[in-house]
């Protein structure tokens, strides 16, 4: 199934999956090798709280092209069948468009756009956390 076919739950699903390796991977290399604060520090980045509001500052920025303001929406009008535990709708349905944009970017192999989103992120996280 091409990506352009697929919904946003699944893009999602990719996406959240690429977004947390990539961050794992740029923890271990920065040589934090304790499981427990390697977990802490990546919630800074991939809890949905913080996929939103990097999510946010991307498009206040305009980071975003067209295409990916598109799949955006469509990600965050994705009804979720899920209630979160941790977090309010309202963001929770922004960090589920912050994923799918990464699964979208993912699997139509955009990779050096999917990098450029990715550094964007770490950067304006590593700016607003300690």
């Amino acid at each position: 199934m091409e990506a352009n076919q697929m919904n946003s739950t699944m893009l999602a699903f990719v996406g959240d999956s690429y977004y947390d390796l990539k961050i794992r991977e740029m923890l271990c290399k920065s040589g934090v090798n304790k499981p427990n604060r390697l977990h802490q520090l990546a919630v800074k980045y991939v809890s949905a709280h913080a996929q939103a509001t990097t999510l946010a500052y991307l498009i206040e920025i305009e980071f975003l092209t067209e295409k990916e303001l598109e799949v955006v929406k469509k990600g965050r009008n994705t009804k979720s069948r899920s209630v979160p535990k941790n977090t309010d709708v309202l963001t929770y349905a922004h960090s589920t468009a912050f994923e799918a944009l990464i699964g979208y970017l993912y699997l139509t192999e955009q990779f050096d756009r999917l990098d450029a989103i990715v550094s964007k992120s770490i950067e304006y996280k590593n700016g607003v956390t300690n």
